[in-house]
Order: structure tokens, then sequence, then C-alpha cells
């Protein structure tokens, strides 16, 4: 199979009845919102999706994605670049009976008013999600590593406040 552009948009009902693949990229480029989220620019995602039906007629879109991303270190702040990989399955679904009935394997996706879902948007979603929280370089490659990072210095106190539970004190003791 060959390595073609992943369509922005796609039939899941068509495709599943034709039981598509599709091996392919994105470019980085058009991915904004994972651009924005990164310190530079990402590169291609490389994206293999299956169309089909299962056993029990639900129509699915399974498939992975991989993308490498530059990030901030959080540790050390200097850019280092990680891999992101999801794997996803999604299912068409109309009104919240569907989404209710939907098994666990896999997530709704809605349709557009001609039936139709975004491919790319669905996929940046799912990497946006994938990316993460505190991007860190390994312990072992990172510049600050596992020194601790003191920011100022905590003064003492300079004066003694007086205990206002002195006076209750004294009328204990009595």
């Amino acid at each position: 199979m060959q390595t073609v552009k992943i369509p922005v948009s796609i039939d899941p009902i068509r495709a599943a009845s034709s039981q598509l693949s599709f091996e392919g990229l994105i470019p980085g480029k058009q991915l904004k919102r994972l651009n924005e989220l990164s310190a530079g620019d990402c590169s291609d995602v490389t994206v293999s999706l299956q169309c089909g039906e299962d056993l029990q007629g639900i129509v699915y879109l399974n498939g992975k994605a991989v993308t490498e991303l530059t990030l901030i270190c959080q540790r050390c702040m200097t850019l280092f670049t990680t891999e992101v990989t999801v794997d996803f399955s999604f299912s068409p679904c109309g009104n919240e009976a569907e989404i209710d009935e939907l098994p666990d394997a896999y997530d709704p996706i809605e349709s557009n008013e001609i039936g139709e879902v975004r491919l790319h948007q669905l996929i940046e979603d799912e990497l946006i999600v994938a990316m993460p929280l505190i991007p860190m370089h390994v312990s072992e490659s990172c510049g600050q590593g596992d020194q601790d990072i003191v920011v100022g210095e905590i003064e003492p106190s300079q004066e003694e406040r007086p205990n206002p539970f002195a006076v209750l004190e004294k009328l204990k003791s009595k």
C-alpha cells in the first residue's frame, strides 16, 4: 500500500461498507492547535486507518497516529523532541441513545450535516490529549536531572509575636 495524504473528512458509513484502509501522512503544518502547544513545528503525522463494521454491525474507524513534537523540558527549560503515539477506535453516533448503547471499545464521534467526520481534527484532538502534561527529559539526559532548584531564600521571622492565648493560660492556672 502506498503512502498518501490522509483525507480531511470521510464518510464513515461508506468507508466501512467498502472496508477502506489508509496509510499516509497528515502534514504537521495543517495541525495548528498542536503546533501552538508544542515549542516548535510538529513533524508530519504518520497515520494508519482501517474502516469497517464489526460482528454487531457497529461501524468503526480504527487506527494509529505517530508524530514527533518539540517540547520544553519543565525541569531544565531546554527543548527536546519526544514521540507521541495514539491508538484510536471511533464509531459514529447520531444521538444520545446510540452513545449509551455503544460498547466501551469505541469512542463516539459526531458526523456533520452531510454525514462526514473530520479526520484531521479527530486525530489532532487525540494527539493533544496524548501529549505529556509535564514534559520532561528522561532523568539521565536532562541538564538538571535530580538537582533541586532553589528560587529564593526563606528569611527567619525578625520579631517574636506575643502568644494570643497567653491570657487564657493565666485564666487556666487560676
